[in-house]
């Protein structure tokens, strides 16, 4: 659930091995190298450095048997990004346990959310 520029609820991440982990930066990066073909229009997305986005690119490159974003050069008709087939299969894999994960946690959240002091509690219930 997001509230003006804040995410509320789960937010999942999930440690794959040690030093390797994936969560939502890495999940919303990939999204939006999907949606727009392109890492630093997927950072600016996310009021990300263009350094920050592609450091993350680079890591998951480098983490995952196969790359998970390819991209293209620059010049005359400018550079441009893509998820490969991998890509495509961790962003989509990751998007369902963060569905399960919600679901899971949906009732404790409300009975904290009602927990809260009332200025706390501006948050939807």
């Amino acid at each position: 659930m997001r509230v003006g520029n804040h995410t509320l609820g789960a937010r999942l991440r999930v440690v794959l091995k040690k030093n390797v982990a994936f969560g939502p930066g890495k999940a919303d990066i990939l999204e939006g190298i999907r949606e727009t073909g392109s890492i630093a229009a997927a950072g600016r997305r996310l009021h990300m450095s263009y350094k920050r986005a592609w450091t993350l690119v680079e890591d998951m490159n480098r983490d995952f048997q196969a790359p998970l974003v390819e991209t293209s050069k620059g010049g005359s008709g400018h550079g441009g990004a893509t998820l490969t087939s991998l890509g495509d299969e961790v962003l989509d894999r990751y998007r369902r346990m963060e569905a399960h994960a919600e679901d899971a946690v949906a009732r404790d959240l409300k009975a904290l959310r009602k927990l809260l002091t009332e200025h706390g509690s501006d948050i939807s219930k």
